[in-house]
Order: structure tokens, then C-alpha cells, then sequence
């Protein structure tokens, strides 16, 4: 299945009752692109792994600048995701957390067995 992005609209609360399996935490596009280098470096690897027969994704973006990505108040940051840095990919079963991959660069070695298992 492929990744989806999430409407802008999507309550935080309501991530939790969303049919995919995979959270997707990116940041948002500033002049095209996103603002997060290493978002921008796992992009394709991301996209290609959740192809039409992979298994299925919700992308969140960000939408704000570095900044407001930084601000303790950020929905993202706080409970229940809790999430630290983008990019982050966050396995659910039954609507709840079982694993993340929270770095590029463990995101880059262990999305192809991560999304295996």
C-alpha cells in the first residue's frame, strides 16, 4: 500500500484510530522542500519502501518552520507519539506504539526489516 498524507485537519487524538500501520513524522516543505535535511535524505528511500506493495503509511507532516518544530507545546512532541526529532517512523498494532526508528540514519540500515517484522 502507499503512503498517504494526513490532512492538515487530523487531530492528535485521532492518530491513534488511523487505519495505517506506519506514522511517518516529516517536516513540512518551505520553497519546495523540506526544512529538515535529514528528512530530505531518507525521502526516496521512505517513498520507494512504502510503494504500491509495501505496507501502508500516514505521512504527518509539520507544518511550521524549525522553530515552532522546537516549541515544548508542539502536539508532535507531547504524549502520546512523544516524538523528539524528524524523521521518525512510528510502527502501531491495534492503535498503539510497538516500535520506532527515530534517526536517519538507523532509518537508512533498518527501514527495509523494520517494516517487515
Amino acid at each position: 500500500m502507499p503512503l498517504h498524507t494526513a490532512d492538515g485537519s487530523i487531530t492528535h487524538s485521532a492518530l491513534a484510530t488511523v487505519p495505517e500501520r506506519f506514522l511517518v513524522f516529516y517536516s513540512s516543505e518551505v520553497d519546495g522542500e523540506m526544512w529538515c535535511p535529514d528528512c530530505r535524505k531518507v525521502d526516496t528511500l521512505v517513498k520507494d519502501t512504502f510503494s504500491q506493495s509495501g505496507p501502508e503509511g500516514l505521512i504527518l507532516p509539520f507544518n511550521g518552520d524549525i522553530c515552532r518544530w522546537r516549541k515544548p507545546g508542539n502536539p508532535y512532541r507531547t504524549e502520546p507519539w512523544s516524538v523528539s526529532n524528524v524523521p521518525t517512523i512510528i510502527k502501531l498494532q491495534d492503535g498503539k506504539e510497538v516500535s520506532r526508528l527515530d534517526d536517519d540514519t538507523k532509518i537508512v540500515k533498518e527501514l527495509s526489516s523494520f517494516v517487515k517484522t
